[in-house]
């Protein structure tokens, strides 16, 4: 009987100790998700399921989840929002997609979202995003898609989005980017036509024959 009760504590200890920790890993991404909300000015109200008192936010609209419930997508594209992007968001730690396109989003992209090292795309194009591109973005290195174009970025391609070889598509077309186009790693197989529409860009970088940087910010 003792032996009987003593599997029951251990049991019911360790079934505990996960839904606390499920709970807890729940809030921390409800609650950065929550800051984003009321960030963003949503007219046709999307996030109307965004409850914050909920354990997780797996059930809110647009929002995905693995089988771990953690937050692996964020789908918001074309969705009549206008504010501003949020550090917090670096702090969905498993996000793969992050789905923001054809908005009115403004400010600059938060230099956090280099922490998301899960990520595989991350769509902003089509919004009025201003300031530079982050350098740390170099280091989702589970990156495929990176799609920035048509917003008001300025400022340099970074260098460190070379190192990033999983990277397939990058397109910063129609910003007002400045200095050389990279052209090693990834960047070797990126049409010329994604970077069109910067009229401060400089063409090509000339390997061994120029210097990546110049005056450009």
């Amino acid at each position: 009987m003792a032996v009987r009760d003593l599997l029951l504590f251990v049991a019911v200890t360790v079934i505990s100790s996960s839904l606390m920790a499920l709970t807890a890993r729940g809030n921390s991404e409800g609650d950065a998700l929550y800051v984003l909300r009321r960030t963003l000015s949503d007219p046709d109200n999307v996030l109307q399921s965004w409850d914050p008192n909920l354990v997780n936010p797996c059930t809110w609209f647009h929002v995905t989840c693995n089988q771990d419930s953690q937050v692996t997508r964020l789908d918001l594209g074309n969705s009549n929002l206008s504010g501003h992007l949020v550090p917090e968001l670096g702090k969905l730690e498993h996000l793969q997609y992050l789905e923001l396109y054809k908005n009115n989003i403004q400010g600059k992209i938060p230099a956090e979202l280099g922490n998301l090292k899960n990520l595989i795309s991350l769509d902003l194009y089509n919004n009025n995003i201003s300031g530079t591109i982050p350098p740390s973005l170099g280091n989702l290195k589970s990156l495929v898609f990176l799609r920035l174009n048509d917003n008001k970025l300025t400022g340099p391609i970074p260098r460190t989005l070379v190192g990033i070889s999983s990277l397939k598509v990058v397109d910063v077309s129609n910003n007002n980017l400045c200095g050389p186009i990279p052209t090693t790693g990834p960047f070797e197989h990126i049409p010329l036509e994604n970077f069109e529409n910067n009229p401060r860009l400089e063409g090509p970088e000339l390997q061994g024959l120029a210097g990546y940087d110049t005056n450009c910010s």
